[in-house]
């Protein structure tokens, strides 16, 4: 009769070892949802506040979010950084390209103008990096070792200062540029004096323009020391022998 009851009370228990491994599944599952929704937004303080109360609810042992978050506060403000970083640049690069095709238009105005008055063995015009490069023979302007504009071109000097009137007004860089023939009178004695007394007197002619601002307006004086041909030759010197007015892009205070 014992033998009975014994039996009766194995069937009466029901093996519920199962209930463990199925209870660490729903834990896993819902910590997967619960790290799939933190990575799902941007805002790692309230990443952490979940891991948090996720943590605090299974204590015991290493939690599974007691871990860094993949993105903290600080990486977070410096991406905030680099993305404006790269916002910056992008609008600079964007202007700077807007820059160029305006300075491009006026290049092209310049040599209409060129052109219509034959002057292209006189003047010429280059698009650089640096802005619009406006080469002109030192031979049009000035008599050998001489600053002083002719009477007979200041005319042209002022057809010029009209090509430089802008909206808005850009910079502009005067500088003079010489051969390497050595120069000592009672006027100048180096080539560096002389090209920058030329630069300083041709500028001067150019703001008598009075839609010109003077404040615009810089000179330099190179003398020998930037050639852009060889001075071994008559050609190469003359090449070298020249006043370059430099219109730097426009920059956005």
């Amino acid at each position: 009769m014992a033998r009975r009851k014994k039996h009766k009370h194995d069937e009466d228990h029901v093996d519920e070892s199962w209930l463990v491994p199925y209870a660490d599944l729903l834990t896993l599952v819902l910590a997967l949802f619960i790290v799939l929704f933190a990575m799902s937004s941007v805002d790692a303080q309230k990443f952490q506040q979940i891991a948090k109360a996720f943590n605090s609810t299974f204590a015991g042992g290493t939690g599974v979010l007691d871990y860094p978050s993949p993105t903290t506060s600080d990486e977070m403000e410096q991406l905030n950084i680099q993305d404006k970083q790269l916002t910056k640049e992008a609008a600079e690069e964007a202007q700077k390209q807007l820059e160029q095709e305006k300075l491009k238009e006026v290049q092209e105005k310049i040599n209409a103008y060129i052109k219509e008055n034959m002057l292209e063995t006189k003047l010429k015009t280059t698009l650089t990096d640096e802005g619009l490069l406006i080469t002109i023979l030192n031979d049009i302007f000035f008599d050998s070792g001489k600053a002083e504009i002719r009477e007979k071109d200041k005319k042209l000097a002022m057809e010029i200062s009209e090509l430089l009137v802008m909206n808005p007004p850009r910079n502009i860089i005067v500088s003079g540029h010489t051969d390497n023939v050595p120069i000592n009178t009672s006027d100048y004695d180096s080539n560096w004096h002389l090209s920058v007394m030329r630069a300083v007197n041709f500028m001067k002619l150019l703001i008598e323009n009075e839609k010109l601002d003077p404040k615009a307006f810089s000179a330099k004086g190179f003398g020998e020391y930037k050639p852009v041909a060889t001075n071994d030759t008559k050609e190469g010197r003359q090449k070298n022998r020249r006043v370059e007015v430099l219109i730097l892009p426009y920059k956005q205070k």
